[in-house]
């Protein structure tokens, strides 16, 4: 079963006509202007195809309106849900790009070979994004920039970090 990368996640129903309202959680929300259908990953785990009847954008959020979804119920049947589109149809990025996915669970050491720990998260500061980075003991801040992490190795899990003096000292 091909893997699927999450674009939106359903948080709640809105209105009366089955809408329902969405975080985005890709970085080419433009997307969106040509998806006809997705793929809802619900809570339970289950599968489910889905067609978009329409969508907008509204105060950094998306409302998606599906076929067959009609009614404030049918629409809360998908709350929680994930909608993703399979990987292969993912945005095409430059090659030192990479999706947050892609990131998630890499094994973080530095060029001396000393494990740091697993990448849990990305945050978004406005600037330079940093690696959330779950250590044995403690949790790392890492800059993702070239200058920091000098190897990203999304294939096989592994990003190798030349930290400046101080860095994994906080």
């Amino acid at each position: 079963m091909e893997e699927l990368v999450a674009i939106a996640k359903l948080v709640k129903s809105r209105g009366l006509r089955g809408e329902l309202v969405a975080e985005v959680l890709t970085d080419f929300p433009e997307r969106f202007d040509e998806l006809e259908t997705v793929i809802a990953l619900l809570p339970d785990g289950t599968r489910r195809e889905l067609k978009i009847e329409r969508f907008w954008f509204q105060k950094g959020r998306i409302i998606l309106k599906f076929a067959g979804f009609d009614s404030i119920e049918t629409a809360e049947t998908l709350r929680g849900a994930e909608v993703c589109i399979p990987e292969s149809e993912a945005v095409e990025l430059e090659e030192d790009e990479f999706f947050d996915w892609e990131l998630a669970g890499c094994e973080v050491e530095t060029v001396e070979g000393l494990k740091l720990g697993r990448v849990k998260d990305l945050m978004r500061t406005g600037g330079t994004e940093n690696l959330v980075v779950a250590g044995a003991e403690k949790e790392y801040l890492i800059p993702f920039a070239a200058s920091v992490c000098v190897e990203v190795d999304v294939v096989n899990k592994l990003i190798k970090v030349d930290a400046p003096e101080g860095l994994l000292e906080f």
